[in-house]
């Protein structure tokens, strides 16, 4: 059995009841280092193989090949089908065929741990676009930039810079400044539920000030044409884009 496990933000209460049985059902456990590191106590007792970022494909083979003999949970950071390792074990396992039984473990991905964190920014439609250019060419990555930008909605920014491609997060921003106003909320959530864990609001204007902020670990929202700052008294708390309801009722 092979059991494909998204593991949510890197909380232990953020993991799904699902996600927890399979870990505990598994005699093997696979796994990039720094998201095997957040199971702690879950995956003890159990033979842990541990990876590092680059070395996906070997991953993949790996829990395929074990899986023939044994039960094996294959681990990914937050949901394991958005920008997460089941699209490749898949791919490897239909390339090499065989008649494995795969479950593929929902988790809850970056753009719905930050958007709790900042309350409301996603109430209806996004999108989503991932600023790395490690497997798609920067070129699409602006072109789908413009597409989604241009839909009025919000926008989650994955994997928003890296020290390899600092400049791809100024871009992403110089695109949005053609679709959208410099009072644009702009939510920015590093290390979402896990330790170190910073939640910072600013404008489109404003971005400049937060760069320092964006990192790998980050996941950046942009707010649609209705999103505004959401404030508890006078404190900015987050970003609430209205789903229609003053439209329909009185409240």
């Amino acid at each position: 059995m092979l059991y494909i496990v998204g593991i949510g933000p890197g909380s232990p209460g953020q993991l799904t009841g699902r996600a927890r049985e399979a870990l505990l059902q598994s005699d093997t456990i696979i796994g990039n280092d720094s998201y095997l590191a957040q199971l702690g106590r879950l995956i003890e007792g159990k033979e842990v193989i541990r990876s590092t970022m680059g070395q996906e494909v070997e991953r993949a083979k790996r829990s395929i090949e074990l899986s023939r003999s044994q039960t094996v949970s294959i681990v990914s950071g937050g949901d394991a089908g958005i920008y997460g390792m089941a699209s490749i074990v898949l791919e490897v396992l239909e390339h090499e065929g065989g008649g494995i039984p795969v479950e593929v473990i929902p988790g809850i991905t970056a753009a719905n741990a930050a958007a709790s964190l900042l309350g409301s920014p996603l109430s209806g439609d996004f999108a989503a676009v991932s600023l790395s250019d490690l497997l798609t060419p920067i070129e699409v990555i602006e072109r789908r930039l413009h597409s989604a930008f241009s839909m009025g909605t919000p926008v989650v920014l994955y994997n928003p810079k890296s020290r390899g491609r600092p400049h791809n997060f100024l871009l992403a921003m110089e695109i949005a400044g053609k679709y959208r106003d410099s009072g644009t909320p702009v939510g920015i959530v590093k290390n979402a539920y896990r330790d170190g864990e910073e939640i910072q609001v600013v404008t489109l204007g404003e971005i400049a000030l937060a760069d320092g902020m964006v990192d790998m670990h980050t996941t950046v929202i942009v707010g649609g044409e209705d999103s505004r700052i959401w404030r508890n008294g006078q404190d900015v708390k987050g970003i609430i884009t209205p789903r229609g309801y003053h439209r329909k009722y009185v409240y």
